[in-house]
């Protein structure tokens, strides 16, 4: 482990103020702004999931330059493939002359239609089939001088480093990973929730709510929670889902199928970095300081940053969209 580059702002110093600052409108529009500059040309794409299963994405080039790279990009719950933070991940990439591939989860941003059973985060396995699809069709000639790599932000982070994991074994050709924020002990993130400033838990139960009646209405015979059933809290609507929606069996059993946490990084053979902050009020910091993590990993806590924050000032700049592309590109392996 070794201390961030990351130092906040005096006023800026408040976990709370990062994680508002960072997901609000005002960095929404920075986002679409930061990307439309770079002339880009983006374009959708549907992808193969494996099993029927179709996942949804956006591929960016900027015309006339040859990439020097892909960086596929996955953002976290309830966010999509046009959040802030993928936006200005992605522009900062191709400043930098990568071609970048943001991907939508299932059930995120305009994918709902695509498949009719519901996302939870044990999905995967269809991540990694539509990640080598995005090799497949968009660098085939991945390589050292060619590189693959991809980066994630909360669960995205958790989702890229389960990627990293299995890309050996599934012949993906992943040079680098990075995470910022990731989930790494669900129960633990859901524990934070419930005994923290309740805003998160309400904002996240709000977009998951809107979320399920969207899928509701497009596969009304499939699904079977009512109203009622979505009015209930996040532990409670996550329990019931699991026990009828997915093979889980229990809720302890789901949380325990995604986790991260201690040792289980520990066999990663594709060289990690990961970026968290102290007071992240999300995800609590001392699940980091309790992962075995192997050499070729490596693991910076900020003091400050919040949840997925780390800005720098009024202009809303950030340091993790920078942080991002530094490690992605950088040769050498972390240490």
């Amino acid at each position: 482990m070794k201390p961030s580059g990351y130092r906040a702002p005096w006023w800026l110093r408040s976990g709370h103020v990062q994680t508002m600052l960072g997901s609000s409108p005002w960095r929404q529009r920075r986002g679409a702004r930061a990307l439309a500059a770079t002339g880009a040309v983006t374009t959708l794409h549907v992808l193969d999931g494996g099993e029927g299963v179709r996942l949804q994405g956006l591929h960016s080039i900027v015309p006339g330059l040859e990439p020097r790279g892909l960086a596929l990009l996955l953002h976290g719950w309830e966010g999509s493939a046009e959040s802030s933070y993928m936006r200005l991940t992605a522009a900062r990439l191709l400043q930098r002359g990568y071609a970048t591939f943001r991907l939508n989860l299932r059930d995120h941003g305009d994918s709902h239609h695509l498949n009719q059973a519901i996302f939870h985060s044990g999905r995967i396995d269809e991540v990694v089939l539509a990640s080598l699809d995005v090799a497949r069709r968009f660098w085939p000639q991945a390589g050292p001088d060619r590189p693959l790599v991809a980066a994630g932000y909360s669960l995205g982070g958790n989702f890229a480093l389960r990627l990293a994991l299995r890309a050996p074994a599934a012949g993906l050709p992943l040079a680098a990973v990075a995470a910022v924020c990731p989930v790494l002990d669900p129960a633990a993130t859901m524990a934070a929730m419930e005994s923290g400033w309740r805003v998160y838990l309400r904002h996240f139960e709000r977009k998951w709510r809107g979320s399920l009646q969207r899928k509701r209405a497009l596969f009304p015979q499939a699904l079977d929670f009512d109203d009622r059933t979505l009015r209930l809290g996040m532990r409670e609507l996550t329990r019931w889902l699991v026990e009828r929606h997915t093979d889980f069996g229990t809720l302890e059993n789901y949380f325990d199928g995604y986790s991260i946490a201690g040792a289980r990084l520990s066999p990663l053979a594709v060289p990690a970095h990961i970026l968290t902050s102290a007071d992240d009020p999300v995800i609590p910091v001392a699940g980091f300081h309790a992962l075995a993590l192997p050499p070729s990993a490596r693991l910076e806590i900020a003091a400050q940053g919040g949840h997925c924050g780390f800005l720098f000032g009024a202009g809303l700049e950030g340091y993790a969209e920078d942080w991002v592309a530094d490690r992605l590109i950088a040769k050498e392996t972390p240490a």
